[in-house]
């Protein structure tokens, strides 16, 4: 049995059954593979020139960049299985066990053990802590095990911490960091709840799960191009260059208004940012509970800094923690992508540096990058990336809307719809096939 077959039983859709997908990111071409592989002509509207969304490619100096940095954990089941089903090839991520390192502050190898030893071994390995530190880590994943990771009440990580013992240099240089890097917000504002998801599945899932999975390609290559070429091969088609203007309803479906023309569908999933979506639900009256769940939430930059050195990069590890200062991470785009002599620099969620302008940022950054790398002289130039909607603000208790909406065959995809998980690239891509499903279920 071929691959396709595999992923194409159950429930079919017929061809003549036209889906609109609103957004060529993650979660729209999850959707549009989804669907494409179940029989739906499958229509992709990108206002973009290139796909992607929030995780996509850009140029500069004639070099591939991206607009962020995303790392990915074995445990992103989903995004790994419809990377495998479009056919994007292994070397495409680079797979590491578990290392966890804050440049000389903090080591954490997981062990080469079964879990959860692996991590609980790791834990008690760990450089940079005191023994009461370290047993304090594994006690709190134990602890944390027997409740299943499941909070009475949510709150905030700080206090979350704080209650199990996590203080000093385990919250600074592990729990806190990390919790940074998952959920894009501060951990005296993000959700206890939604961090112990991402270490229940990351950490304390099965061995591989824990796994760091870099890109070795560009965003846009990594995924949304190939699951385009897949889409594309089952009949549908995919158009950057192509925004929406608005959706109106009729009888049997729906219209679409596009700069210069007008395209009818039988269902649509909007898969574009939550700070997008609004100005497309505003006229929906049927959908003004969801555009005020959208309407509440705020938002946490991210900033990526490009820095392009003559000099080979000599990093330990292909992806870094810095302490102490404005960089939290440092991608070494030498040794991840063939890009001689650069680096990225990534700052997460809000903080002080958002008052610098943007060479000053990089001036920082470099300065910063010199103190810990002294044979990195000034670089040739630089690129400051910053997107400022990045993700939601991901606090305790967040109300997020649903994917099926009051509105037959039209649903919501997006990494900021109602899941466990916050705004990652496996939640958009959960979205996308949720999405999917639930038409699936409706159309038959």
């Amino acid at each position: 049995m071929s691959k396709d077959e595999k992923n194409s039983s159950g429930r079919r859709i017929n061809s003549s059954f036209k889906v609109a997908i609103i957004g060529g990111g993650y979660a729209g071409l999850a959707a549009a593979m989804e669907l494409s592989n179940k029989g739906a002509t499958v229509q992709v509207f990108e206002t973009a020139p290139i796909l992607g969304g929030r995780a996509r490619r850009i140029t500069h100096q004639n070099i591939d960049l991206d607009n962020g940095a995303h790392i990915l954990l074995g445990a992103y089941q989903e995004t790994l299985r419809l990377m495998d089903m479009a056919g994007v090839p292994e070397n495409a991520l680079l797979r590491l066990p578990l290392r966890f390192v804050v440049k000389d502050r903090l080591t954490l190898a997981a062990a080469p053990l079964p879990s959860p030893m692996h991590l609980l071994t790791g834990l008690m390995r760990a450089s940079g802590l005191t023994l009461r530190e370290r047993t304090a880590a594994v006690y709190f994943m134990s602890a944390l095990q027997r409740a299943k990771f499941r909070l009475p009440t949510d709150t905030t990580v700080t206090a979350m911490l704080n209650t199990y013992g996590q203080t000093g240099a385990l919250a600074k240089y592990l729990w806190e960091p990390l919790c940074v890097a998952a959920l894009n917000t501060l951990p005296g504002q993000a959700s206890a709840q939604i961090f112990l998801n991402v270490l229940r599945d990351g950490l304390a899932g099965q061995k591989q799960h824990s796994d760091l999975l870099l890109p070795r390609f560009d965003l846009s290559r990594l995924f949304p191009e190939t699951a385009a070429t897949y889409v594309k091969a089952r009949g549908g088609d995919v158009k950057p260059l192509s925004p929406v203007q608005g959706i109106e309803l009729k009888k049997d479906g729906f219209v679409l208004a596009l700069k210069d023309r007008t395209e009818e569908a039988d269902a649509v999933i909007l898969a574009v940012g939550p700070h997008q979506a609004v100005r497309l639900l505003a006229p929906l009256p049927e959908m003004s509970d969801a555009l005020s769940l959208i309407e509440a939430f705020s938002y946490e930059p991210i900033c990526t800094v490009y820095l392009q050195y003559d000099e080979d990069i000599a990093l330990s590890a292909p992806m870094l923690g810095l302490a102490d200062g404005l960089i939290q991470w440092l991608f070494d785009r030498q040794s991840l992508c063939g890009q001689h002599g650069l680096l990225a620099a990534v700052i997460s969620a809000s903080g002080a540096h958002r008052e610098l302008d943007n060479e000053s940022l990089a001036t920082e950054a470099s300065e910063e990058i010199a103190r810990h790398f002294p044979h990195l002289k000034k670089p040739l130039w630089n690129k400051v990336i910053v997107e400022k909607f990045g993700t939601f603000t991901c606090t305790p208790n967040l109300r997020r809307p649903e994917q099926q909406t009051p509105i037959k065959h039209f649903y919501l995809a997006g990494d900021y719809t109602a899941g466990e998980y916050p705004a990652t690239l496996e939640s958009a891509v959960r979205s996308g096939v949720k999405c999917a499903n639930l038409l699936m279920a409706e159309a038959n």
